[in-house]
C-alpha cells in the first residue's frame, strides 16, 4: 500500500500547493515558487524556507534533501 507523501510545499501566501514523497522533489517546486516558499514536514514544521537558507534551492535539489533529512532529525 501507498504511503501518503509527506512533504508538503506551501507558497510565500501559505497557501498550500503540492505534496512529495520525496524532499528533492519538492525543491523543483519550491525553487520556482521562489522567496518565502516553503517545504513543510506534514502541514506544521517548516524544515526549508526558499530565500532564508544558506543557498537556493535551485542549486542543488540534493542539498535541499540533506538540509530536510537533517531537520527532521531533531
Amino acid at each position: 500500500m501507498a504511503s501518503t507523501p509527506r512533504f508538503k510545499v506551501y507558497t510565500a501566501d501559505k497557501e498550500y500547493v503540492a505534496a512529495f514523497k520525496y524532499p528533492s522533489d519538492a525543491a523543483v517546486l519550491i525553487s520556482a515558487l521562489g522567496d518565502g516558499a516553503t517545504i513543510r514536514l506534514g502541514h506544521t514544521q517548516v524544515v526549508w524556507t526558499e530565500g532564508h537558507e544558506h543557498q537556493p534551492a535551485a542549486e542543488s535539489y540534493d542539498f535541499v534533501a540533506e538540509t530536510i533529512h537533517a531537520r527532521q532529525m531533531r
